[in-house]
């Protein structure tokens, strides 16, 4: 079965690594979204556009994810619905979901969105950094020579 790089390409800073790393695996990242956006220009990089409408796009990646599959997004009930299928799934900042940290990321996700609601904090998330970019490439790389071994 080959490996598939499933990304919830909106608002993704890391389109240009997956490239990279798609590339050196010679295998298919497809980048979802539901419009059009410029994309690195690979043969290994298709794009799918996805209806309009909340979580369309979400929805479409979920469908498809299966155990030989890497998601990228930064949305956590995306990430829960993928590892429930098997999938291995990496936030943009190069911190890996899996089934021991996606509750307490779910929770905090909830807790975030309650105080925000009563103006106790801002909705803005941290700036994305070179560090995060690093972690993101080197985790993504990782990742996929894991799935490798693994896969006859």
């Amino acid at each position: 079965m080959p490996i598939i790089v499933y990304v919830d390409a909106d608002a993704c800073p890391v389109k240009d690594e997956i490239a990279k790393v798609v590339e050196r695996h010679q295998i298919t990242a497809i980048m979802v979204s539901n419009r059009w956006m410029r994309l690195p220009l690979s043969p290994h990089i298709k794009p799918r556009i996805v209806d309009a409408g909340l979580d369309k796009a979400d929805d479409w990646i979920a469908e498809q994810a299966s155990p030989t599959d890497v998601v990228i997004t930064a949305d956590i009930p995306l990430a829960e619905r993928c590892l429930k299928k098997g999938a291995q799934v990496i936030g943009h900042n190069g911190k890996p979901f899996d089934p021991d940290s996606i509750g307490m990321a779910m929770a905090m996700r909830d807790l975030n969105s309650q105080l925000r609601d009563m103006g106790e904090i801002a909705g803005n998330n941290p700036s994305f950094q070179k560090k995060d970019r690093s972690r993101f490439l080197n985790i993504l790389e990782n990742t996929i020579q894991r799935i490798k071994r693994q896969v006859p």
